[in-house]
């Protein structure tokens, strides 16, 4: 496991709208998500027979729908709702789906790689910059994945879309960069490591995203293409504005 911790160098000032993305996120888990997770929805209510009705088709064989309904909760059907769904594309949802996240630790990484990456590329950006960007390459990674699942109803939810926008653009514009790394590699190492930005980066892209995208597409409940298709749309962003400006970090 790599588990990253910090970047260097960091720019000087504060990264608002770094911290006010991770706030959003943060607040909407904690006043959405975590009261939503422990309700039942009401056995009447018309979202919860459409829901069902709409995840059928990607059950695991064996998988009664009988035991789905008794476990779903008011959050599945929030997510249902509010997620981004390829079959049933929605222009709010595109927004939406940004700030919904499934777990505590869906959340947490997130942030992380949000708050590590963020500053160095809003102050090369500028505040407003930045968070269109961050948003406009959040539509393209889910615009990546549902051009390879044009038919799911499975909603599509969290940052890291819009995440791996913000480390494309790193990639380019911040290549002498060092990342510090958490390394558990039991029994051979355990500690950290100072790792070049873009090696880091490369193992995110290559070995955690594509590798399994082409090998699993569509298993296991992570949007690999979403996070290709955002790292991919912040490189060509990037390279499309690439320029040096006064105050830019080296």
């Amino acid at each position: 496991m790599l588990l990253p911790l910090s970047d260097h160098p960091n720019p000087r000032g504060v990264p608002w709208v770094t911290i006010a993305l991770v706030a959003a996120n943060v607040l909407v888990f904690a006043l959405v998500t975590v009261p939503m997770v422990a309700q039942r929805p009401d056995p009447q209510d018309p979202l919860l027979y459409e829901y069902l009705r709409a995840i059928a088709d990607s059950l695991p064989p064996g998988v009664p729908l009988l035991d789905v309904a008794r476990r779903t909760t008011l959050y599945d059907l929030f997510v249902f709702e509010y997620g981004f769904r390829p079959a049933a594309m929605s222009a709010v949802t595109l927004f939406t789906s940004m700030f919904l996240h499934g777990s505590l630790m869906h959340l947490v990484g997130n942030m992380l790689f949000l708050w590590i990456y963020g500053n160095n590329v809003e102050h090369r950006l500028g505040p407003a910059g930045f968070l269109f960007w961050y948003l406009a390459t959040g539509i393209a990674a889910a615009a990546f994945q549902t051009a390879f699942n044009l038919r799911s109803q499975i909603p599509m939810i969290g940052a890291s879309g819009a995440i791996s926008g913000v480390l494309g653009f790193y990639f380019i514009w911040f290549p002498r960069h060092t990342v510090r790394l958490f390394a558990f590699l039991f029994p051979f190492f355990v500690g950290t490591l100072y790792v070049p930005a873009r090696v880091v980066l490369a193992i995110y892209l290559l070995v955690d995203n594509l590798l399994p995208f082409l090998v699993a597409s569509g298993m296991g409940g992570v949007a690999h293409g979403a996070h290709i298709g955002g790292f991919v749309a912040g490189v060509g962003v990037a390279l499309m504005l690439r320029r040096r400006a006064p105050g830019d970090l080296p």
